[in-house]
């Protein structure tokens, strides 16, 4: 019966992260990426890391996704126009790495190396609960990076809605925006038309 779950939840989630990356609304993608977090938990409590299950569920599927909404909805994100050169060679690097990911998962399936439960003989007995043992290596030698991690989130949202604000009070003032402002400026025109060599003569 567990192999069965383990197939039926890895197929719900590589369908739905390849959905994430192919559906064009940002909304729909963060909601299936809510379906992803959810069926990797699943996977976690197959594997017997029910602390790993847990957090991934309240904190990915729960406060980050939150944050991501929070974020594509205040900015008003839509989808990209997908047309010109740059989207093509992006979608040409995707499928070629893609490629490769596949047949390096294809190799190692041919050579006996997947993940597996580790031998009886081989396993070594734990001195520590789940949870006691992630919670020492956390708090113990993995703090800095624990902490790095969660200031980046802190930076990262602090961001977003500061450029979104920038962009919203120079809309409401008439400013032009920062595409507008990059254009260079037009030509002047000939003498007769109002340049500068007309400015002179008059």
């Amino acid at each position: 019966m567990i192999p069965v779950l383990f197939v039926a939840f890895a197929a719900v989630l590589v369908v739905s992260s390849l959905l994430v990356v192919l559906h064009r609304s940002p909304v729909s993608s963060a909601l299936f990426l809510v379906v992803a977090f959810c069926s990797l938990a699943a996977i976690y409590l197959l594997l017997q890391a029910e602390f790993i299950g847990l957090v991934q569920v309240v904190v990915y599927a729960g406060a980050i996704m939150v944050l991501f909404l929070f974020v594509i909805m205040y900015l008003n994100l839509g989808h990209d126009v997908e047309s010109g050169v740059t989207i093509a060679l992006r979608r040409g690097l995707g499928w070629i790495v893609g490629a490769v990911l596949f047949a390096e998962g294809v190799l190692l399936l041919a050579r006996g190396l997947a993940p597996g439960p580790v031998a009886p003989e081989a396993a070594t007995p734990a001195v520590a609960g789940n949870t006691q043992q992630v919670g020492m290596l956390l708090y113990s030698r993995y703090l800095f990076p624990f902490e790095i991690t969660s200031v980046l989130l802190l930076v990262a949202m602090i961001g977003a809605v500061v450029i979104a604000r920038g962009r919203r009070a120079r809309a409401a003032a008439g400013e032009p925006s920062d595409a507008e402002a990059a254009a260079p400026a037009a030509a002047p025109g000939p003498a007769g038309a109002g340049g500068p060599a007309a400015r002179e003569g008059a």
